[in-house]
């Protein structure tokens, strides 16, 4: 626990100092968030936030060396710095999601080789393939949340305070330590990302997070419910799976492509689309994040059988969201680019 503590503090320093250097050199290295339709904000915003994140982060991984599984670390570390390098270039260059997707496959692949694995049908192959798409998909639907000030940020917070729980209660002391650094660095940037925000992440930060995140998740162990120990994970990450759900779900209806066609559909979009300003809607998916890492609290702690109760009606609320939000009395303004549009270019489609 003292391990975890320092971590957190160090990586919540480092990034409250770190934010104003990157937001400076931002500008300079031509990385600058210029507002567009689908925007909430409406002046030119540094983006650059994320490489503060993630020096925080390996900063504090340094002091983990020699640790017990340390291999896995740094091959977890070093797959989310490639993925942050990646973001990094999307978001000064333009990366089609067709260039991105093979190279976040391959990333996955990578920490899978060396032992970040999940172990649910027990067949090697199979669990390889649900590792990678595992990791690919909550990347990208961590990247499809940093659609509003301080909302990414904020539920990777929330995230990592559940895991570091999680991760003390069942004893995993680098697991919790690592969710201990990401959660300092998180609240560190949040300090300059809430509402109104002078700096953003951007697909260095949002990506970096999304694989992280999901690779501590696969790290996870539950000594109560280890038969349904891939539930806990799931329903602490319910939030950015929900709200990549929906907006896939919203695009394919519509005939438009769920990676390359950016929009105002996300969960966010459709609170504000209610009449809730940004920073409620913002607070709103907070408090769900939180209540979905509760649940998953509760369910490491049942028994097999409540344990699967509990997922199921959360999948059933779940559900049920999916089709209010879908259906429900959503006003959009232009959601989508009109036909006949200037199209945006590949660095302004990224945060679909």
């Amino acid at each position: 626990m003292i391990t975890s503590l320092i971590l957190f503090f160090g990586a919540l320093v480092l990034a409250l100092a770190l934010t104003p250097v990157s937001k400076w050199l931002a500008p300079h290295a031509g990385v600058i968030a210029r507002p567009r339709s689908r925007d909430v904000h409406t002046i030119p915003v540094p983006k650059m936030g994320g490489v503060a994140i993630l020096l925080a982060v390996m900063a504090m991984v340094v002091l983990l060396r020699g640790q017990p599984e340390i291999r896995q670390i740094v091959s977890i570390i070093f797959g989310a710095a490639f993925m942050s390098f990646l973001g990094l270039v999307d978001d000064r260059f333009g990366l089609s999601a067709y260039v991105r997707l093979p190279l976040q496959l391959a990333t996955a692949a990578f920490v899978w080789f060396n032992g970040v694995r999940i172990q649910f049908f027990l067949i090697e192959y199979l669990d390889a393939a649900l590792t990678v798409i595992w990791i690919v998909g909550i990347t990208n639907a961590m990247n499809f949340l940093d659609n509003m000030d301080g909302l990414l940020a904020g539920i990777s917070a929330v995230i990592s305070a559940f895991f570091l729980v999680l991760a003390v209660f069942n004893g995993q002391i680098l697991v919790g330590a690592l969710s201990a650094a990401m959660l300092g660095a998180c609240i560190g940037f949040l300090f300059y990302n809430l509402n109104p925000a002078t700096v953003f992440m951007g697909d260095s930060g949002s990506m970096f997070l999304g694989f992280l995140l999901a690779c501590i998740a696969i790290k996870l162990r539950f000594a109560q419910t280890p038969s349904v120990s891939w539930l806990v994970p799931l329903v602490v990450m319910g939030l950015p799976v929900f709200d990549m759900t929906l907006v896939v779900i919203s695009r394919l209806r519509r005939g438009k492509n769920p990676l390359t066609t950016p929009g105002k559909d996300h969960s966010s979009h459709r609170l504000t689309a209610l009449g809730f300003s940004h920073r409620e809607a913002v607070m709103i998916l907070y408090l769900v994040c939180c209540a979905l890492g509760v649940a998953a609290l509760l369910v490491s702690a049942f028994d097999r059988t409540a344990a699967l109760l509990l997922g199921l009606a959360i999948l059933f609320a779940g559900v049920f969201m999916l089709w209010f939000m879908e259906f429900g009395p959503w006003k959009f303004t232009n959601p989508y680019p009109l036909p006949g549009a200037k199209p945006e270019s590949p660095a302004e489609q990224t945060n679909a």
